[in-house]
């Protein structure tokens, strides 16, 4: 009996050094462990290269000094920890802070760590730097914003989105200019309202969309309608969009 539970306390304490390792080789996470209070308890290289600190200064330390003066206001880390006991995690992304001062923006995790009886033994924290993510997805977003504010500015030409059904999803000033809708009448209608009855029985609007998907654009002149019946003849330029399948571009000649 005694050399069965010696060898499941050494499997056991096996198991544990390959956690450990495991977690000390983690560079691209920071992964620690917080006392119920929220002291630092151990600390993993990914936690140095992101936060700065050596395990020998921060172990001990509140984990409230990696938040930032206006979350610190607020008392964050409290809450945070709050959540995670009494739910069993807490996920949220924000700015944090180094040791340096500077900041970084962060997802993180913290897991509220039990034992067999319940009782709370401390939490796991896992966190991961997404500076470059958000810096990217925050200059994709100042892009879309002045091609949107550039294309609502035009008004010699009507440029406007489908959906991949052919549905107006977007209507700038020169589409309402040419073909006499304003936005809120014309999004959500199929762009076939568009063209003469003998182009929608022959299907072109539809053929129009299949070519531009298939060869990348489709250019065409050819009488289109306004909202108040009358012709005109533009010419016209749809592209596929990775998103929104088609814009379309029309000028009367």
């Amino acid at each position: 009996m005694e050399g069965r539970t010696s060898s499941k306390n050494k499997e056991l304490r096996q198991s544990e050094e390959r956690f450990r390792l495991l977690v000390e080789s983690i560079r691209d996470y920071a992964i620690f462990m917080l006392d119920p209070d929220g002291v630092v308890l151990t600390w993993n290289p990914g936690a140095e290269r992101f936060k700065g600190y050596r395990a020998d200064e921060i172990i001990g330390q509140h984990f409230s000094r990696f938040y930032a003066p206006e979350t610190l206001e607020r008392g964050l880390p409290a809450h945070d920890l709050e959540v995670a006991k009494s739910t069993g995690v807490f996920e949220d992304e924000g700015w944090r802070v180094r040791k340096d001062g500077s900041r970084f923006w962060a997802h993180v995790v913290i897991t509220a760590i039990r034992n067999a009886q319940g009782e709370l033994l401390g939490f796991a924290k896992v966190t991961r730097d997404l500076t470059r993510q958000r810096a990217h997805e925050e200059d994709l977003r100042r892009s879309e914003e002045r091609f949107r504010l550039l294309v609502e500015g035009v008004s010699d030409y009507a440029i406007f989105m489908l959906d991949p059904n052919g549905r107006v999803v977007t209507w700038n000033v020169g589409a309402e200019r040419i073909k006499g809708y304003r936005a809120s009448e014309i999004i959500g209608q199929h762009f076939s309202i568009f063209y003469p009855e003998d182009a929608r029985e022959s299907r072109w609007p539809e053929h129009e969309l299949q070519v531009a998907s298939e060869k990348g654009s489709f250019v065409d002149t050819g009488w289109r309608l306004r909202k108040n019946g009358t012709s005109f003849w533009p010419m016209s330029l749809s592209l596929p969009f990775a998103t929104t399948p088609v814009a379309s571009s029309a000028t009367p000649s």
